[in-house]
């Protein structure tokens, strides 16, 4: 089993790579990164020319822990972090799924955002 773990994170890691050699996010057209475990959910925007997070929202912050890890909560997750981002006037961004497949919970984060008004 151990092995197995192992051997999941290594594929996700190796997509994650590959993944990142393309997308670099600047100040007009952030990247928006997903990092999602098995009781939380986190999103950032991310300034990669000068380093900086411009938003982040997490199932971990105080107002937000009763949304769930699932496919509603990532919904709700998206919906919320695409509100933040149009208030700081940020329409478009470069969508990073982490390795993780786009699917399930990564899928319905990204739609919650598009929902919101977001461009990717």
């Amino acid at each position: 089993m151990l092995k197995k773990m192992l051997e999941k994170d290594r594929r996700r890691l190796k997509r994650k790579v590959h993944i990142r050699k393309k997308i670099h996010g600047s100040a007009e057209r952030p990247r928006m990164t997903v990092i999602r475990s098995n009781r939380s959910l986190s999103v950032q925007v991310i300034d990669d020319t000068k380093g900086h997070t411009l938003a982040s929202v997490s199932t971990l912050e105080k107002e937000l822990r009763s949304i769930k890890a699932n496919l509603e909560g990532a919904g709700q997750l998206g919906e919320i972090m695409g509100k933040r981002l149009l208030e700081k006037n940020i329409k478009s961004v470069i969508f990073d799924r982490n390795g993780y497949l786009y699917h399930g919970v990564i899928k319905a984060m990204a739609d919650g955002a598009r929902k919101a008004g977001i461009e990717f």
